[in-house]
């Protein structure tokens, strides 16, 4: 036999039931919303950031070169080849350093390098022409490469940092992991002298070789000066990958061009490839 409630007994019951289904839909609501809806913030875009940083794509260099003589082709060749090497070698690292340095990492650590030794190559390319045939002109033009972006990758400016990287702000000194402190720590780069090294120079050779002698101390003077202006950004190779790696490409080819003006009259200089390296003092 039942027995009714008391009426305080009912409403108690009715809040209660009330209170419960207003629990369960808000529940109900919030795990649609989390397994439904796509975080706001850009993770699905982060992700293909970090997935898909682009690729770096450079003019062609082949289809632009006249007539190459029978003499240069074999050295012609392997310069192309190189060309297409250093761009590969470039989309690997842009694969491998997602998310390193600033936002002008890429430029500054990936493109300007690259940049640098397809100059060197390409004047070899021009140089060996230019040896039994006319030197084609204007080829340096064909050396800026680009970023073409993909995923939300910041194109010519580098790449979205979807992630911040522990270690690279700026109280992290570039080159061999030394922390810099402050920008006055930042070294000097020195290198061989060339000068004091070459044989008697063949007086129809002394403008050419002065003038790329000069140019060896610019070149210097400009790692110096990128070496001052880009503490604290990239890893802990930051300085042998961006700027004394390409400091490098550029004194062979300079170093080359002396040794081919003094070879033209005389004995071509051996072994001065050697004097291309160049070191970081701190």
């Amino acid at each position: 036999m039942s027995r009714a409630l008391p009426k305080y007994s009912k409403r108690r019951v009715a809040i209660i039931g009330g209170a419960a289904a207003v629990a369960l839909s808000g529940a109900v609501i919030a795990g649609t919303a989390l397994a439904g809806q796509p975080a706001k913030g850009g993770g699905a875009q982060n992700a293909r950031t970090l997935a898909d940083p682009g690729t770096i794509s450079c003019p062609d260099v082949a289809s632009r070169l006249p007539a190459v003589p029978a003499s240069a082709k074999a050295e012609v060749d392997r310069n192309l080849a190189l060309l297409q090497t250093q761009i590969q070698e470039a989309n690997t690292r842009l694969k491998n350093t997602v998310g390193q340095g600033g936002p002008n990492f890429v430029n500054n650590a990936i493109l300007g390098p690259l940049k640098d030794k397809r100059v060197s190559t390409i004047d070899r390319i021009a140089i060996a022409i230019g040896r039994t045939s006319a030197k084609p002109a204007g080829l340096d033009s064909l050396a800026p490469c680009a970023l073409n972006a993909a995923g939300g990758a910041a194109a010519g400016g580098g790449r979205a940092q979807a992630t911040a990287t522990p270690g690279t702000g700026a109280n992290q000194q570039a080159g061999g992991g030394t922390a810099a402190g402050d920008g006055a720590a930042v070294g000097t780069i020195g290198c061989p002298d060339v000068a004091s090294r070459l044989p008697a120079v063949p007086a129809s050779a002394k403008a050419e070789v002065d003038r790329n002698l000069a140019l060896l101390q610019t070149q210097i003077q400009e790692a110096n000066t990128r070496l001052k202006n880009t503490v604290g950004q990239g890893g802990p190779n930051f300085v042998n990958n961006a700027i004394l790696g390409p400091l490098k490409d550029k004194r062979v080819s300079t170093i080359d061009r002396i040794a081919i003006a003094i070879g033209r009259t005389s004995a071509k200089p051996a072994g001065l490839d050697s004097l291309a390296a160049c070191t970081l003092t701190k």
